[in-house]
């Protein structure tokens, strides 16, 4: 037995002996970092090559790559003000509009037939579209619609094979996951960032009428509105629109519109040239202890109604002053943004069910939506 110990240690001692020589002298047949001495005489230390396409792990390359080639940077232009030579005008307004101004932002090729997503105030009152791809070409833009009560727009181009994003489920996204923002901050070219999902739902910050948004640290800066959101499989998770910025920079603080917003969106411009929004014509509060007592509510969540339009679809189907809307076709109303998107929602002539307070009993009623009226723009 201790012959067998004896040759077996031996033989151990001889193949390591060996590996020690080899990797001092030939490291490279390990296959392994070791060290090369150049023709300058120093000694490196260098890590093999990684095989070809080989992403490293935890690496996002696949995502971006997938997403990249159909995310455009858009440039517009707007004439300069035809009475800016006009000495009143200037004695008013001073210097400006006297001379041609120019805007930035980005867009998503959503289409081979050449429709692009982006927001509405990247286009607004623009006199000329640029849209220029990830691969260098540019064409002038047509616009096909616009909807500024949630700050999108959709653009034409016709140019061939041009690169589509896919379209993912914004509805699935939860909070922690992993996103990426592409766009063209500042004008740098396109630039990717990551971060996470910081919070879904966001409203009442007074941007849009409709605010449904995602909130992400990934960096967003002037010039990716209109962007890309993606998840780590480069699927479409929304549109960038705007940042929380005390200094004009990105502070982890951006949000975007959910790609589910922007498909209804996109289907209404699209098919109808407008997007048709359900209306039932009341003035929403959100319950307050003062507002409770002044109308005898008993209801300790919903949105309290505190004025109905006569002859309104809410009037017509029995709805009053005091009641609290609870549920709209069976979603449960927690504030009057949510009542506000879930109405907008409807398919305006379509009855829907609305679940109410009245006091002390609960009440449903069957509520056909008119149509929303067009916002009345500032004058």
């Amino acid at each position: 037995m201790r012959r067998y110990w004896l040759v077996f240690s031996q033989a151990v001692t001889v193949l390591l002996a060996a590996y020690f020589v080899v990797a001092t002298l030939q490291p490279d047949w390990l296959g392994r970092v070791g060290t090369v001495t150049h023709s300058t005489g120093v000694s490196l230390i260098e890590a093999p090559p990684a095989p070809a396409g080989t992403a490293p792990p935890g690496s996002f390359r696949q995502a971006a790559q997938r997403a990249s080639a159909a995310v455009v940077s858009i440039n517009t232009s707007k004439a300069a003000n035809p009475n800016s030579n006009d000495p009143w005008f200037r004695f008013f307004f001073g210097e400006r509009g006297g001379a041609p101004q120019a805007g930035l932002g980005s867009g998503v090729i959503i289409s081979a037939e050449g429709y692009i997503l982006t927001n509405n105030h990247v286009v607004e009152g623009a006199d000329e579209i640029e849209v220029v791809l990830n691969d260098s070409r540019s064409t002038r833009a047509k616009v096909i619609g616009t909807d500024p009560e949630t700050d999108l727009a959709i653009l034409r181009i016709t140019l061939d094979r041009l690169p589509v994003i896919t379209l993912g489920s914004s509805d699935s996204l939860q909070v922690g996951d992993q996103v990426l923002a592409i766009g063209n901050p500042f004008g740098v070219g396109q630039t990717v960032t990551s971060g996470i999902v910081s919070a879904l739902g966001r409203n009442q910050l007074g941007i849009n009428t409709f605010e449904n948004f995602i909130q992400t640290d990934a960096a967003i800066n002037p010039g990716n509105s209109g962007g890309a959101l993606v998840d780590v499989n480069g699927q479409l998770m929304g549109i960038n629109t705007a940042i929380y910025s005390r200094s004009g920079g990105s502070m982890g603080i951006g949000f975007a519109i959910p790609v589910s917003t922007a498909k209804l969106v996109l289907e209404g411009i699209v098919k109808e040239g407008v997007v048709r929004r359900g209306w039932i014509g009341v003035e929403p509060a959100d319950l307050s202890p003062e507002l409770m007592e002044t109308f005898g509510v008993k209801a300790r969540r919903g949105v309290l109604i505190t004025g109905v339009l006569q002859n309104g679809p809410a009037a017509q189907a029995g709805i009053r002053p005091g009641d609290v809307i609870m549920e709209v076709a069976g979603s449960q109303i927690g504030n009057v943004s949510e009542l506000l998107t879930s109405v907008a929602a409807l398919r305006p002539g379509q009855p829907t069910p609305f679940r109410l307070q009245r006091r002390d009993d609960a009440v449903e009623l069957n509520v056909t939506p008119g149509l929303r009226p067009k916002p009345q723009m500032p004058r």
